[in-house]
């Protein structure tokens, strides 16, 4: 990406063919293809990318096998036709990112026959479902083959379990890519630029909106012929400010995860738990060195606070501990997550967790605003060709086919899975820090290192305990849009996600980076210290977690002080 200086420039008063509104994985996705369609194309995202529901995923790519059972069991056409085209889009999102993602085998396990039977039928309906895009067949496995594979679920009348194949991803680097792709296509992007209000034509209609900088705290205006709201959870907040009368579709729902260290339960497998007390199916992935949790389903208002409860920490731990053999507790979670799934409300009500997943794409006669709504991150790229199908329609342009079924994504060509060998041999890197930068960043990580080769102090590590290197908050500024700690911590290198006591001792050495490259003050870079480790407390002490477990959980003052 360009510096945030450079496109405000390139942004401010100018004329585009489309304009969207939010930077999360269907607004991204809906850039990416109006930009490779021709159209000149500007992305607007009121906070960071991914900053909120976009990089709170399960980090699974899937069809969905709650969808399958509702969609048999009441016969539901909708559910069906969302897990259908989930199932057809998840080997696209591997194909298309693969240093984002990989195959990923679920073991469900069975404590009676009669369960066993029923889940191996339901996955081979599972697997015939997906046709061409099928990963690999479902099987049975019998008690031993399950327990050589999970050793640490609980035996007591354990009969065997299925095994099925979908993917896994990394959500937030995945959201980021997809800017990076809409960029380096020739697109327009700003991060902290939220739409205060819209231009219009005479005739009441859209031509354009009014947007605050957040961080330079000045407004300018963008002028377009076509505007996407893609803006999720709060999509009815920007359809309420084109036309007020607008009834509200949206229906909030909250999911939290929590992550664990992976020895609690040691496994290359994810646990799928089948049935929790409210209906739902409940995950334990591994991820990134770590066994995350999820997921809860809360119906939530726009303003409600998205974090991890103790009531949320209670719920997942209940769940999770009755197919262990060692049951976790409070003190072994190190970190954790809540986000805001964008269900679209149905004319019946009822439980968020009956909702479908199908998404919504509605044209508001009176402003001519064009909103995305519903969805989820696997069928990310089909609601964007949808969303831009309808924006040629409603232009009356020339219909360009979508060029996104398979386009890889930036730092994707030329990926293969043993590349991080390749940054080890160039680099002489150890191969942790191999790892980490060929996971998050593909082929672009030796753009990364290239900095190494202007300072030699960025090949140093953030922490000793972390791979991640300094070169890659430096690089996350100048080409990523970073623009805070948070920024960082949460969605470039993931160290937040990993621990957050681990973000907390990390702080003041990242926010001395960014001092530098962005010319903060000491003043400014202190109190940026000292308001990111007060976010992180806050997270912590909304989990029932201890601050003072650690020596790492430091007070803001003690934070800001080592800068």
């Amino acid at each position: 990406m360009k510096s945030r200086v450079e496109e405000l420039t390139n942004i401010s008063g100018q004329h585009f063919d489309l304009c969207v509104i939010g930077g999360g994985a269907t607004g991204s996705a809906c850039a990416l293809d109006a930009q490779l369609r021709g159209g000149r194309t500007v992305l607007l995202e009121a906070g960071d990318f991914a900053g909120a529901t976009s990089s709170a995923a399960t980090k699974i790519i899937h069809g969905g096998v709650r969808y399958l059972e509702e969609a048999i069991k009441g016969a539901d056409l909708q559910e069906y036709h969302v897990l259908v085209r989930a199932l057809h889009e998840r080997v696209r999102m591997l194909e298309n990112a693969p240093h984002l993602t990989r195959k990923l085998e679920f073991l469900v396990p069975g404590y009676h026959w009669i369960d066993v039977a029923y889940l191996d039928v339901g996955l081979k309906i599972y697997d015939w479902l997906a046709g061409p895009g099928r990963i690999s067949p479902s099987k049975y496995l019998s008690q031993e083959e399950t327990l050589k594979r999970m050793p640490g679920l609980n035996q007591n009348g354990l009969v065997g379990s299925v095994a099925y194949a979908d993917g896994q991803f990394d959500d937030t680097r995945y959201n980021i890519t997809l800017v990076q792709t809409f960029s380096e296509a020739g697109g327009n992007t700003l991060n902290y630029a939220r739409v205060t209000d819209f231009k219009r034509e005479a005739g009441g209609k859209i031509s354009g909106v009014v947007v605050k900088d957040q961080l330079a705290e000045e407004t300018f205006t963008v002028n377009a012929k076509a505007i996407v709201n893609a803006t999720g959870p709060v999509s009815d907040s920007i359809r309420q400010l084109a036309t007020p009368t607008v009834q509200k579709r949206m229906r909030p729902s909250k999911g939290a995860h929590i992550l664990l260290p992976l020895d609690v339960f040691p496994t290359e497998d994810a646990l799928l738990i089948p049935k929790t007390e409210d209906g739902r199916v409940l995950f334990a992935v591994p991820w990134g060195g770590r066994l995350l949790v999820g997921t809860t389903d809360e119906e939530v208002t726009p303003e409600t606070e998205l974090v991890v409860t103790k009531g949320d920490v209670d719920y997942l731990l209940r769940h999770l501990n009755q197919y262990l053999a060692r049951p976790v507790t409070r003190d072994d979670i190190v970190s954790g997550f809540a986000g805001a799934r964008p269900l679209v409300g149905s004319d019946d009500g009822g439980d968020t967790k009956k909702l479908a997943r199908d998404d919504v794409i509605e044209v508001d006669p009176a402003s001519g605003l064009i909103s995305i709504m519903g969805g989820k991150w696997t069928t990310h790229r089909a609601m964007a060709e949808d969303t831009i199908d309808r924006v040629q329609q409603v232009l009356g342009s020339t219909h360009a086919i979508s060029k996104t079924r398979n386009y890889v994504l930036y730092g994707g060509k030329g990926f293969t899975d043993d590349y991080w060998n390749t940054l080890c041999r160039q680099y002489g890197l150890p191969a942790k820090t191999a790892h980490h930068l060929a996971a998050k960043f593909g082929t672009a990580a030796e753009k990364v290192l290239a900095l190494v080769s202007e300072n030699a102090a960025l090949r140093d590590p953030i922490l000793e305990a972390h791979p991640a290197i300094k070169a890659e908050v430096v690089y996350a500024v100048r080409h990523e849009m970073a623009a805070t700690i948070e920024d960082i911590l949460a969605r470039r290198i993931g160290m937040q996600l990993y621990s957050w006591r681990d973000a907390i001792q990390a702080a003041p050495v990242v926010g001395s980076l960014i001092a530098e490259e962005l010319s903060w003050t000491s003043s400014f870079t202190r109190t940026a210290i000292m308001h990111y480790v007060e976010k992180v407390n806050h997270l912590l002490d909304s989990a029932g977690l201890s601050r003072e477990r650690s020596s790492a959980s430091m007070s803001p003052e003690s934070a800001a002080a080592q800068c």
